[in-house]
């Protein structure tokens, strides 16, 4: 069909349509068109530079707490998720999501806890509207201490 656009510019619009042979058809538009397009720039890297075991008192044992220190470029993240896997990082075992609020400098601790000693994959996402970042590491829980 063919037919002119609705605004005020002379030009013609052509707009065709087919059928194909996998039962889908595609249309085919020629003419003038007019868009705004926002570029953002969203979380670049992200980067554990640090974990840190929790010391807790016996009575609190039950669980190892283990502290990371988050690093990213780019936009600031409104969200981290962490998900904590088996050593291939393929069956998961937890995932646990929180809003952040990051200011100025993209620098954060995300604590987690882990219910038994053994070696564990974990994930850490930051995200914000625009964007996600992914940062993995290896990590071995013995009872109170990690490496």
């Amino acid at each position: 069909t063919t037919g002119s656009p609705s605004n005020s510019d002379s030009s013609t619009a052509v707009e065709s349509m087919e059928d194909n042979p996998d039962g889908g058809c595609h249309i085919y538009r020629n003419g003038y068109y007019k868009t705004d397009i926002s570029i953002v720039e969203g979380i670049l890297e992200v980067n554990i530079i640090q974990m840190t075991s929790i010391q807790m008192t016996e009575s609190q044992a039950e669980n190892s707490l283990v502290d990371f220190v988050v690093t990213c470029q780019g936009s600031l993240p409104t969200d981290v998720c962490t998900v904590v896997s088996d050593p291939t990082c393929q069956v998961s075992k937890s995932v646990v999501c929180d809003p952040v609020i990051v200011t100025d400098e993209c620098l954060l601790t995300v604590r987690r806890a882990f219910e038994e000693p053994g070696t564990y994959c974990i994930n850490v996402t930051l995200g914000d509207d625009t964007s996600q970042a992914l940062a993995s590491a290896l990590i071995s829980v013995n009872g109170g201490e990690s490496t």
